[in-house]
């Protein structure tokens, strides 16, 4: 019953258009003057060749702008990310690059003064940085793309880094330079437009363009803040993945050897469906965010983080599969130092499922030597020598519905036949694997290590006994009532977010108290989620979806819904700590 499509209703039909003739239709409706102007901003990845060819056939435009013959050349441009993009295949450093930082000025300069006198026929201006050639009497149209079908497009290669001629680069380090430059210039961009596009164009299909006005893409994200709402679910095969969630989230097994990853709520990289009858609009989730932050994240939240979501769920599937890699995330400090982030990838491992055998690698064992550790580390990463991890780190048996904590600088990792609800913060990439068991990636590569900077962060006081007491199962009744119960799971008092399960066969209440939740139905097929008042409709999950409750909801319930009825079911509940 997994539903992997979900989607907010935002409209009728008729406000989505879709192929390029009738795009093309609406467009040229919405063209005044002798002299119209057409801007489309792109979202790096963007075909802007599909753009191009599918407008300029039907509109005939007197004149195309090609904004990337407005760029630096390559060189000036490796030249300016050189401080921001160190010789590490993952690891960059976070900055303040903006789109137009990458346009040499004086041309620049030149073609917003031809736009601003341009006199006859139709203009059309489409790239990546258009909307900076723009003038008041410009339609301006967001041609927008998610993350995720980015990360395919380089994986295919089909797309470059802005202003780069890197199609043929390996798709690691076409994501590097994604992740810590073009992302964050374009989105920073992208957020001074929101209030003044024209219309949104959902480029995430090609040949398949859908296109809504700028009014009922805002009116849509206004929407989604008043009301539960799932992102849509990313899966992903690796090299220790396992087969589980095939069988319960319905995954096509045809050329995939496994599913290690379901990313089931990462807003940065999710995708938010949009429906408008039976159309659906895709939209990076994380438009939203930038919309809508304190509505969607509560205020507290907001001052604290910013326009970011800072809750991740996703899922881990080793059952039939292999350990994940042994790994430490950076303290706070040290993140800040080196990368530039403001918080670090506190986690925890919730059990929803495990085999026979299933256990966590968790903590360091009693009395080792650190310095013995380090150095079977680095043999081992020179080869022909496998880590003793058994000797080193502990192994804690888990069963379902255990829960492990794991603040920053704490050594793990989940082992075989384990089906891990992950609960994180959401500086997303910043895993320093250890040692990954010998073995090579998908792409038949080892996979990289950073021994060094896993060293520099270990917490090597995080023993057998502070573990056990400190990281597993610290379960804490905190209140019930007619059909429900409620316990605090964690996290450590290290780390900022706080997780709750309700065990219920009747109406939960619960409330927000003006901070996002993020929860997961743990057990029991289905659930309704209600507003005790008629605020939204009511809305439906099933077994294992994560959906997100905004802060401005306030008051709702869940109690068993469907087959569920009359069977015990149980939510884990994240929010962010407003105390200890």
């Amino acid at each position: 019953m997994y539903d992997k499509y979900p989607f907010v209703a935002a409209g009728d039909s008729q406000e989505c258009s879709i192929g390029w003739e009738t795009i093309a239709a609406r467009l040229q409706s919405c063209l005044r003057g002798h002299a119209p102007k057409l801007c489309i901003e792109c979202y790096p990845g963007v075909f802007t060749s599909e753009i191009r060819d599918g407008l300029s056939g039907q509109l005939q435009p007197v004149q195309i702008v090609h904004t990337e013959s407005l760029l630096y050349t390559p060189d000036e441009i490796e030249a300016m990310l050189a401080g921001y993009l160190p010789d590490d295949p993952v690891f960059g450093v976070m900055n303040s690059i903006e789109i137009a930082d990458f346009f040499d000025p004086q041309k620049l300069a030149d073609a917003k003064t031809a736009v601003r006198n341009h006199q006859h026929g139709l203009l059309l201006i489409v790239g990546i940085g258009a909307a900076l050639l723009r003038d008041e009497t410009a339609l301006l149209v967001y041609a927008d793309l998610a993350r995720w079908e980015i990360q395919m497009r380089q994986r295919r290669h089909e797309i470059e880094n802005i202003g780069l001629e890197n199609r043929d680069e390996s798709a690691a380090a076409q994501y590097k330079r994604a992740f810590f430059v073009d992302w964050r210039a374009a989105d920073r961009l992208k957020r001074k437009l929101f209030s003044s596009i024209d219309f949104l164009l959902d480029t995430n299909v090609p040949a398949t363009p859908k296109l809504i006005s700028g009014d009922a893409f805002r009116s849509a994200l206004e929407h989604c803040v008043t009301r539960p709402f799932r992102v849509v679910p990313l899966f992903d095969p690796g090299p220790w993945g396992g087969h589980w969630m095939e069988k319960v989230c319905d995954l096509p097994t045809e050329g995939v050897p496994n599913y290690a990853w379901c990313f089931d709520c990462v807003p940065e990289e999710n995708s938010l469906l949009l429906g408008f009858g039976d159309a659906r609009v895709e939209i990076p989730s994380i438009d939203l965010v930038f919309a809508h932050p304190k509505a969607l994240l509560g205020q507290n939240v907001y001052e604290r983080f910013g326009a970011e979501f800072p809750i991740r769920f996703d899922f881990l599937d080793t059952m039939g599969g292999g350990n994940l890699s042994l790994q430490v995330h950076p303290l706070t400090k040290f993140i800040r130092e080196h990368f530039g982030m403001d918080y670090t990838q506190d986690e925890s491992y919730y059990m929803l499922d495990a085999g026979e055998g299933a256990q966590v690698y968790l903590g360091l064992r009693d009395g080792i030597d650190p310095q013995a550790m380090i150095a079977d580390l680095e043999e081992a990463q020179e080869g022909d020598f496998d880590f003793p991890a058994e000797k080193y780190v502990n192994q804690f048996p888990a069963k379902k519905h255990d829960h492990f904590l794991i603040p920053a600088g704490t050594v793990h990792c989940s082992g075989a036949e384990s089906m891990v609800l992950e609960i994180s913060a959401t500086p997303y990439i910043f895993t320093f694997k250890l040692w990954d068991w010998g073995r090579l990636g998908l792409d038949g590569r080892p996979r990289p290590i950073h021994l060094k900077y896993g060293v520099e962060n270990i917490q090597w006081d995080r023993t057998t006994e502070w573990v056990k007491k400190s990281l597993i199962n610290r379960i804490e009744p905190l209140g019930s009532g007619a059909g429900w119960r409620e316990e605090r799971t964690g996290l450590h008092q290290l780390e900022f977010i706080e997780t709750r399960r309700h065990w219920f066969t009747g109406v939960v209440p619960h409330n927000t108290n003006g901070g996002v939740h993020v929860l997961n139905l743990v057990e029991g097929e289905e659930a309704v989620v209600e507003s005790p008042t008629a605020a939204f409709e009511s809305f439906i999950v099933h077994y294992a979806e994560t959906f997100i409750v905004p802060a401005q909801v306030r008051e709702y319930t869940i109690r068993p819904h469907g087959a569920a009825i009359g069977k015990e079911c149980a939510t884990l509940q994240a929010s962010v700590r407003t105390s200890s």
